[in-house]
């Protein structure tokens, strides 16, 4: 173990050499790697001397919030998801500096929840991705990366930066499986791929390659514009034409994020699963396990969310629960 050190003096290095040890784990820490840098030079301009106090840090959060953008953080996040960010290299630095305080949830309130996601119909992921093919120019490249990428998220729950990473050695058409690698939580998985989606997958690696030179290292999505044509898809891309589509589309938000996102794709995968589980009537909590494995959550009880925060799933909970009690499972007696 290292000779204790004062934060005060010399907080920078423990920051450094926190981010480090948590990376060498697997650990990506992309908002805490801006986070505490940017403490780091609040309590340097503040002229701190000694162990960290919870007064300081709920002084830095009030100044992100104030500046409303600073080195990354936005302001839309509440102080509370701010100070979280600060908890774990709290608790670290208590093995240099025991006086070291931690925050907790008193300090701005708990953090508000998870809020419903937009859950698309098939009417509309259908409508998605027949304007996503008619995006130009004219050699269908471009129209078919578009509709070839949501159709993926939209049929497998993949997140947006896993679909975007993919490289031709990921997507086993013959074996309908795709290697998730690089996930979310540095880990890798396998994912099985429906037959109805071997042939679409197949026809735009077909076209793909009859107009963009393949490498072993290119990316299955790739840009078609310019430049970049054939570069790696960029997430800005993907995400500046499902606007354009959105808004082309006119679609009206059914859930509380204000408008419907890419993310809600990956989302209604597993609400649509759920459903259809529960409509062949299998015990979704038995099958809850299969479905957080193959979307990757990190916890099951991510997984569990859909059950409470989704109004698609919690009206069916509240039918069988309904059923349940008709039957005579209850006994008010």
């Amino acid at each position: 173990m290292s000779a204790p050190v004062d934060p005060g003096s010399d907080l920078a290095s423990r920051v450094r050499q926190y981010v480090e040890e948590r990376r060498r784990l697997g650990f990506k820490l992309c908002s805490a790697a801006r986070a505490l840098p940017n403490f780091e030079r609040f309590v340097t301009n503040t002229d701190h001397t000694g162990p960290l106090t919870i007064e300081l840090m709920v002084q830095w959060a009030h100044q992100v919030q104030a500046n409303h953008m600073v080195d990354g953080l936005v302001a839309g996040a509440t102080a509370a998801r701010r100070l979280v960010l600060l908890r774990p290299f709290m608790r670290w630095l208590r093995q240099f500096e025991p006086d070291t305080e931690v925050p907790d949830d008193s300090s701005f309130g708990p953090l508000p929840g998870r809020v419903a996601p937009h859950i698309y119909g098939e009417a509309e992921i259908v409508a998605l991705l027949s304007a996503a093919r008619q995006v130009g120019p004219s050699d269908g490249l471009r129209g078919a990366t578009y509709a070839t990428l949501f159709g993926l998220i939209a049929s497998t729950g993949l997140r947006i930066s896993e679909a975007l990473n993919l490289n031709d050695p990921d997507v086993d058409l013959e074996g309908r499986v795709l290697t998730i690698r690089r996930t979310k939580f540095t880990k890798s998985r396998q994912v099985p791929l429906h037959p109805s989606a071997i042939g679409p997958l197949a026809a735009y690696l077909a076209l793909r390659r009859q107009q963009v030179r393949s490498t072993a290292n290119t990316t299955f999505f790739v840009s078609s514009r310019g430049a970049r044509r054939g570069e790696p898809l960029g997430d800005r891309q993907a995400h500046r034409m499902f606007v354009q589509l959105r808004e082309q589309l006119g679609w009206v938000d059914r859930g509380g994020h204000g408008q419907p996102r890419i993310h809600d794709l990956r989302h209604s995968f597993a609400v649509r699963r759920l459903i259809l589980w529960h409509q062949q009537g299998f015990d979704l909590h038995q099958r809850m396990l299969a479905l957080s494995t193959y979307m990757g959550h990190v916890n099951i009880a991510n997984t569990y969310w859909y059950l409470s925060g989704v109004p698609e799933l919690m009206a069916l909970a509240g039918a069988r629960f309904e059923r349940f009690a008709d039957a005579g499972a209850y006994d008010y007696e």
